[in-house]
C-alpha cells in the first residue's frame, strides 16, 4: 500500500513581480519568491535594490507593475506592518497608539483593552501604557509601534528595516526579543534588512538582492540545531551563513559596479 504525500502549498507566492515608477526607474524585474508559513524570511541587499519596494506590494500599498501576487487561502491573511520609523502620534500616550487599528474598526478603548494589555506585556511595555512618545527611547518606540501591529492578530508580520536607526545595543536587544515574540505566536515573519549579521541571526532564510533592476540573486537557508540566542553567534551555522551572505552580496555589488 502506498501512501501519497499532500504538499502544502506556500503561503504567499511571488512571480515575476516587476516594478516601474512613472519616472522610468525599475525597482524591480523578474522576482519570483515563494513564502512559507510560520517561516522568518529576511530580504537582504543594499539601500535602493527593491526590498522595500517589494514588500509594500506584498502589503498591497502599491501595485505590480507585471507579475502576480498570490495568496493560499482565498482571502489575504491579516497583515501587519513595521516601518523604520515608528510613526507614533505624538499626542497620544501608548495606550492610544497601540489601540488606533482597532479604534479605524470601530473597536472601542473598553473593548479594545484587553488586546492591547496583551499587547503591552508581548513587548515588554506594561509599565508604560500611560506615556507618550517624547518620554520613550528610540528602541521603546519601535516596541510601541510592533505592538500596535500586533493588535489585529497578523498572521504575516512586515517589517521594514525596523532597527536599522538604533545603536547597536538596542538592535541586538531587540533582535532577541522579536525571536522571542515569533516562537510565541508562530507569526511568519518577512523582514528587510541591509545588515548580513542581522538577517542570519533571524531567519531560517535569506533572500539576496541586487539592484539595477532589483532582484533575489539567491536564496540561502539557515538551519540551527541550537536556540536561537547569542549563543547562536558562535556556532558554524551562524558563521558560515554569514560568509556566504557576505560573498553573495559583495558579488552582486561588484557585478553592478562594472555595469
Amino acid at each position: 500500500m502506498t501512501h501519497q504525500t499532500t504538499l502544502i502549498p506556500p503561503l504567499l507566492s511571488l512571480t515575476g513581480i516587476g516594478k516601474t515608477f512613472p519616472n522610468g526607474t525599475i525597482a524591480l524585474a523578474g522576482t519570483d519568491l515563494a513564502v512559507e508559513r510560520g517561516e522568518f524570511l529576511s530580504l537582504l541587499g543594499p539601500s535602493g535594490c527593491g526590498k522595500s519596494t517589494l514588500l509594500r506590494l506584498i502589503a498591497g500599498l502599491s501595485q505590480p507593475s507585471d507579475g502576480q501576487i498570490s495568496w493560499s487561502a482565498p482571502e489575504r491573511p491579516e497583515l501587519g506592518f513595521v516601518f523604520q520609523d515608528p510613526t507614533l502620534m505624538p499626542w497620544a500616550d501608548v495606550t492610544h497608539n497601540v489601540w488606533l487599528p482597532l479604534r479605524l474598526k470601530g473597536v472601542s478603548l473598553a473593548n479594545a483593552r484587553q488586546r492591547i494589555d496583551s499587547a503591552l506585556a508581548l513587548v515588554g511595555l506594561t509599565k508604560f501604557a500611560t506615556a507618550y512618545p517624547r518620554e520613550l527611547s528610540g528602541g521603546m518606540k519601535m516596541r510601541v509601534s510592533l505592538a500596535r501591529a500586533l493588535m489585529l492578530q497578523p498572521a504575516v508580520l512586515l517589517m521594514d528595516e525596523p532597527f536599522a536607526a538604533l545603536d547597536e545595543i538596542t538592535r541586538l536587544k531587540l533582535n532577541n526579543d522579536l525571536l522571542q515574540l515569533k516562537a510565541k505566536l508562530g507569526t511568519t515573519i518577512i523582514f528587510v534588512t541591509h545588515s548580513v549579521y542581522e538577517s542570519v541571526y533571524l531567519s531560517n532564510r535569506i533572500a539576496v538582492f541586487a539592484a539595477r533592476p532589483g532582484r533575489i540573486i539567491r536564496t540561502i537557508q539557515i538551519e540551527s540545531d541550537t536556540p536561537r540566542d547569542e549563543s547562536f553567534r558562535q556556532t558554524s551555522a551562524y558563521l558560515d551563513g554569514c560568509a556566504l551572505a557576505s560573498e553573495t552580496l559583495l558579488g552582486a555589488m561588484s557585478a553592478e559596479d562594472h555595469l
